[in-house]
């Protein structure tokens, strides 16, 4: 299913963060989870999806993402804390309905 969206995914509860974008957010996390691509979140095991907002377009899910990570790692922090202030893995939240 194709639903613009930005995350946050993390390797513990106010460890490493990683922002990006997507068309498929149940696929990319997995391919976090999973490390599946090489990069940044497979170096520093950020696999636990922290924070998400679906977009209506890929073009303001884009627009948003830069605006995340052009912000202050307090401003995330803050973000995921409003949504999931546990710190829990949404994944199965948006892979199970």
């Amino acid at each position: 299913m194709k639903q613009p969206a930005v995350y946050i995914v993390a390797n513990k509860r106010n460890g490493t963060v990683y922002t990006g974008v997507t068309s498929n957010l149940v696929q990319r996390i997995w391919q976090h989870r999973e490390g599946v691509v090489e990069g940044f979140t497979k170096r520093y095991g950020c696999k636990m999806l922290v924070w998400f907002e679906l977009a209506g377009t890929m073009d303001a899910a884009i627009t948003r993402e830069k605006q995340i990570k052009g912000g202050s790692r307090p401003k995330k922090l803050a973000l995921i804390e409003a949504l999931n202030p546990h710190w829990r893995d949404l994944y199965d939240y948006v892979a199970h309905p």
